[in-house]
């Protein structure tokens, strides 16, 4: 009688089948998210910059599951503040108007890693779902603590933090609707 291996739950499932690979999968997923803070557009109007590290957190999460796409950001984060140059435009340690994102980006990809476990990433429309999700939990943790940061009204931490990034979310989202289930159908071909 053979001993059937449950079916992977997120793309990660696929590799980790060590110790050693699901540590390379967070230190990989730590690093990815540390070079897509590099892609940085500042905007004049905001101390928040444009950059792809929410769409990586995202992709982060949804394809490593809850506890390696948590414990991913949260070697991002750790390491960051004790000095790594690997927050946007390579910025590192502990405040500044921005770093509730960062803190946004633990609680983002534990949820986004846990409903990805159960199938999230399959089809366009609940990918795209996701993602949404992913992008509220970020801004609510990251405008939250920028309110604070900077002592303005909410409606100002609005139209700085959140506000002028919609659009280019909406583009990210997108992309991520299609990668995932497209991922997922060549996956389930090759195995």
């Amino acid at each position: 009688m053979a001993i059937a291996t449950p079916a992977p739950r997120v793309l990660g499932d696929y590799i980790a089948s060590t110790k050693a690979a699901n540590i390379a999968l967070v230190l990989g997923g730590s690093a990815f998210v540390g070079i897509s803070a590099q892609v940085v557009i500042p905007l004049p109007f905001t101390p928040v910059p444009l950059t792809l590290q929410t769409f990586a957190v995202l992709l982060v999460g949804a394809a490593l599951g809850t506890w390696r796409g948590v414990a991913s950001m949260v070697v991002y984060a750790a390491a960051g503040t004790a000095g790594v140059p690997w927050f946007s435009a390579g910025s590192s340690g502990w405040g500044g108007a921005s770093y509730g994102y960062i803190l946004g980006f633990i609680l983002a990809a534990g949820i986004v890693g846990r409903l990805a476990e159960h199938g999230a990433t399959r089809t366009p429309l609940r990918t795209a779902g996701l993602m949404v999700l992913g992008n509220v939990v970020i801004y609510a943790v990251g405008v939250s603590y920028l309110k604070f940061a900077i002592d303005a009204s909410w409606a100002t931490a609005l139209s700085l933090g959140m506000i002028p990034f919609l659009l280019g979310d909406a583009l990210k989202i997108a992309l991520a609707a299609g990668l995932f289930p497209a991922t997922w159908k060549l996956v389930n071909r090759t195995t």
